[in-house]
């Protein structure tokens, strides 16, 4: 016992708080610092999904390589290896280095294996028409170093509806992902692929543009056979002969990739026409027959036959329960007095399919994309 200076006994000395106290603090910040994390947890696939920065990466800018073009009499050129990449081709190889300028690519979609669906606004010099084009390069083309001087197979894929402010090949269906799974089960080749508006305009009203040059119209023909490859040949790595040249599209735009194929035998080599109208039937083209013959498929079609050649490959998707009941008696038709001498032909009915893509996007890959890959050049790997 302790004793103060004047013999009285001084107060015991305090006691320290029991150390349970401590713990349930701590465990009160345990607690809070677990919901915390819950909430995380909770918020962030959430703020990915509404596009929430910092959690994504929505309008960052996409390269696809560097493009620098080679000296005059030079035979390489330069690059950083990623995309663009390595070293030029020789002059006299069947690949088309990007020829630049390069366009300024905003990231619309980041896909799980890394890849990215990029966004450009493109000014059509050939056609004067402003629109937006979606691009997307696979796996092998951006990362894989035996095809860094390979040229890429390229398909225009056209979408169906109004086609314009958006194209639903870019975010729908997981065409892209398909597209990687299906090259790597040997079914497909891998395409670089361009998926521009297809009117220019709303179709609200019944108006709708055909993919065509209608007289005193947006040139939405010459934007998606001249501006659009322009883009292309651009920015990546193509093949300089049709041999690597596809369309794909829906309703209206196979009815577009279709005529295009037919139209420009010398550029394009393929098709996928999904639930297609066969002949040339917007509004616009009243007054205007003469034109509107000359990009009518049949019209087209024949002319290549009487020609004899070059030869080119129409795939077509037709569900059974198509909106408009005449579309696979159409096609059946079309492929019955056209498919014939250069124009080969391909026909999957899809049982039970409907007029819209979720019909048409998951039967790509077994059939129609097969069998154009068959004809398509795709590229090839270093030794």
């Amino acid at each position: 016992m302790t004793h103060s200076p004047s013999g009285i006994h001084a107060p015991p000395s305090p006691v320290p708080p029991p150390p349970r106290r401590r713990s349930s603090r701590g465990k009160r910040w345990a607690v809070v610092v677990a919901c915390v994390v819950v909430l995380g947890l909770i918020a962030w696939p959430v703020m990915v999904h509404y596009e929430i920065p910092p959690f994504t990466d929505k309008g960052a800018p996409v390269s696809y390589g560097k493009i620098e073009q080679p000296e005059q009499g030079s035979t390489k050129g330069k690059g950083n290896g990623k995309g663009g990449g390595a070293s030029a081709a020789p002059v006299d190889s069947k690949v088309l280095m990007p020829t630049g300028p390069a366009a300024d690519f905003k990231n619309a979609r980041t896909l799980d294996d890394g890849t990215h669906v990029s966004l450009v606004t493109l000014e059509g010099k050939k056609s004067g028409f402003k629109g937006k084009v979606w691009v997307w390069a696979p796996k092998e083309y951006t990362d894989d170093p035996k095809y860094a001087k390979s040229g890429f197979p390229v398909m225009i894929a056209l979408p169906g509806g109004p086609g314009y402010g958006t194209n639903y090949w870019w975010a729908g269906f997981n065409f892209q992902e398909n597209m990687a799974k299906w090259y790597k089960e040997g079914k497909v080749k891998p395409f670089l692929l361009a998926m521009p508006v297809l009117n220019p305009g709303p179709d609200d009203k019944g108006i709708y543009w055909d993919g065509s040059d209608i007289p005193g119209q947006p040139k939405m023909g010459t934007w998606l056979t001249e501006d659009v490859p322009d883009l292309m040949r651009a920015n990546f790595r193509t093949l300089k002969s049709r041999d690597g040249w596809a369309f794909m599209g829906s309703s209206t735009g196979g009815f577009a990739g279709l005529k295009a194929v037919l139209k420009h035998p010398d550029k394009f080599k393929a098709v996928i026409a999904n639930g297609p109208d066969v002949v040339p039937d917007s509004p616009l083209w009243n007054g205007h027959e003469k034109e509107k013959a000359e990009n009518n498929p049949e019209v087209l079609a024949k002319r290549l036959i009487d020609t004899k050649g070059p030869d080119v490959y129409l795939s077509f998707q037709v569900g059974t329960r198509e909106s408009n009941k005449h579309t696979l008696p159409d096609v059946r038709k079309f492929i019955e007095t056209y498919g014939k001498g250069p124009v080969h032909t391909n026909l999957k009915v899809i049982e039970g399919g409907r007029h819209d893509g979720a019909t048409y996007a998951p039967n790509l890959g077994d059939g129609p994309l097969q069998w154009i890959s068959e004809q398509i050049e795709g590229p090839t790997p270093s030794s």
